[in-house]
């Protein structure tokens, strides 16, 4: 797997994959934004908060999905992540993590290597049990619950807070190139 910046070709593909209501449900941009545009993601990877990644198997040219940090903040060496899967095509066999936990690990080493964060956190809605699955196998640790704070159809959720240290990262192993 490797993560490479999201080439002009793709910007429309990936706003679509936040746009869809499957996804978008669980994502915040902030004021209230949920999908992204492909104008406010062309913005995000030209702008320093923001460490945008597309995610491709090491032997195919096929975007996955999109993985990456906002609030990137240099000073405090701290980050949040995100990750949208958009091609369910690739699968991994039975025994190993799914493209979409390899690729959020392979950003995490990014974010404690090249951009030098010490701390990355993150938040999950309550009810989202594939992401709460993958903050377990990556080494997040609870930190405590946002109350009420995530509307779904109308209705609240908590956000349940995670964070990891640099020392506590270990990078999956990603056996089979996707």
């Amino acid at each position: 797997m490797r993560l490479v910046p999201i080439a002009p070709e793709l910007i429309e593909t990936v706003a679509g994959w936040t746009a869809d209501p499957t996804v978008s449900r669980w994502l915040d941009f902030g004021n209230g934004v949920q999908a992204l545009t492909p104008a406010a993601l062309r913005i995000m990877t030209q702008r320093p908060m923001h460490c945008l990644r597309v995610f491709m198997p090491d032997d195919a040219d096929v975007a996955l999905g999109v993985v990456g940090f906002t609030n990137v903040d240099r000073n405090f060496k701290t980050a949040m992540p995100w990750i949208v899967l958009g091609n369910r095509t690739y699968r991994h066999a039975s025994g190993r993590p799914p493209a979409s936990v390899v690729a959020l690990s392979k950003l995490l080493t990014l974010g404690f290597t090249e951009l030098g964060l010490e701390s990355i956190y993150a938040w999950v809605v309550e009810t989202n049990r594939a992401c709460l699955r993958m903050n377990t196998k990556l080494n997040f640790r609870y930190i405590g619950r946002q109350r009420h704070c995530h509307w779904i159809d109308g209705k609240p959720y908590d956000r349940l807070l995670f964070d990891i240290l640099a020392g506590e990262h270990k990078e999956l192993p990603d056996d089979d190139g996707a």
